[in-house]
């Protein structure tokens, strides 16, 4: 089978059905199927429909991850607040955050919430996006389970850690940098093994400090400890990696010391004897309102003038044109909104299971015509 088109109605329906089966509230199922297609619509196939049921889905049926989220807000302020997640939906949680921390910044500014106890919650760019629609700046990240090694080690201590920002321009899409700490995230690995493509040299490293290039041993390794990512940058100093372990170390600290939570090796989603338990994992959420500034208006109009004037700098011999974070999201968009996803062969088999584990009678997908 090849990839094939499945219209953005028929994915929504399913999912958030699916979801609901599974026993999360229709409304909180809405929000994770959102964040979910977010992902697809923006062309990042790595978080989109390919972990629906890997991460998601399964997580919730092997009892690690909770369908009903209890969203409790444990300290608060005027501009900031720490809420225990439970081990819920991550998404909802991260949405829940983030309308805080939107409400919190259009009274006074600034507003920051931290979290604790959560679950992988989808796009990271999801969130500054939420900000992004109100004029705000929008920034997230969160940690994760262990995959990045330190430089000059090669033991996975780090998650892949993203530092997500987001901020409105006067143009038709706004700027939003969304990437981890590392070079490649476990996601990308995920998509590679189910395609079929070897991990490219560098990406990862081996105990014996060497590279390591077979998707679905790393995959395995990941896990073992006997394989790590690379920070971003590269392995050791020579190409700067220390940058990426810096922010990794960065984002660890900010998903785990604000909110009293758990971070490095307590985050591996495994238990003393070896069972599957809750990744616990941590977020953070900052909105800031443009207008406690000089303005949204004004600046949108500078943000704008810098996308434009980077673009329209010289190009590279052979280059067709230089892009600014978000546009390429943006132009995938553009060509998948009347259209829809195109779902690989294994996804479509993972589909097809879920809809009749399920009894979703309702839904007929275009591999099945």
């Amino acid at each position: 089978m090849a990839k094939i088109i499945v219209d953005w109605k028929t994915l929504t329906g399913f999912i958030t059905d699916a979801f609901v089966g599974v026993g999360v509230p229709r409304a909180d199922a809405e929000i994770c199927t959102d964040v979910l297609l977010e992902s697809d619509r923006r062309g990042i196939e790595s978080h989109g429909c390919n972990r629906f049921k890997p991460i998601y889905i399964d997580r919730i049926e092997c009892g690690i991850q909770n369908p009903v989220t209890n969203f409790e807000i444990i300290r608060e302020t005027p501009t900031t607040a720490v809420v225990d997640g439970h081990d819920g939906m991550g998404q909802v949680i991260g949405f829940k955050a983030m309308t805080l921390a939107i409400e919190k910044a259009k009274k006074f500014g600034m507003g920051m919430v931290a979290v604790r106890n959560s679950c992988h919650y989808g796009i990271a760019g999801y969130y500054p996006s939420m900000a992004i629609k109100e004029g705000m700046i929008g920034m997230t990240g969160t940690n994760a389970r262990p995959s990045i090694a330190p430089t000059f080690g090669v033991e996975n201590m780090l998650g892949t850690n993203p530092l997500t920002i987001g901020f409105p321009t006067d143009e038709e899409f706004p700027f939003i940098i969304d990437c981890a700490t590392s070079i490649t995230q476990r996601g990308k690995l995920e998509y590679y093994s189910r395609i079929g493509k070897d991990t490219p040299a560098g990406m990862v490293i081996g105990n014996d400090g060497k590279a390591k290039t077979d998707t679905n041993a790393i995959l395995k390794e990941l896990n073992t400890g006997e394989a790590a990512l690379a920070p971003l940058g590269g392995i050791g100093e020579e190409l700067a990696g220390y940058k990426g372990y810096g922010y990794a170390t960065v984002i660890e600290v900010l998903s785990a010391a604000l909110q009293a939570g758990n971070y490095l090796k307590m985050l591996t989603g495994i238990g003393e004897n070896g069972e599957k338990v809750p990744f616990h994992l941590g977020h953070f959420f900052i909105a800031i309102d443009t207008n406690a500034f000089m303005g949204e208006e004004s600046f949108k109009k500078t943000a704008g003038n810098i996308m434009r004037d980077l673009r329209s700098s010289r190009k590279a011999p052979g280059a067709e044109r230089i892009y600014t974070a978000g546009e390429k999201e943006y132009l995938v968009w553009q060509e998948r909104k009347d259209s829809g996803v195109p779902i690989n062969d294994a996804v479509q088999i993972e589909m097809s299971k879920v809809r009749d584990k399920l009894g979703l009678k309702q839904y007929v997908f275009p591999w099945e015509k």
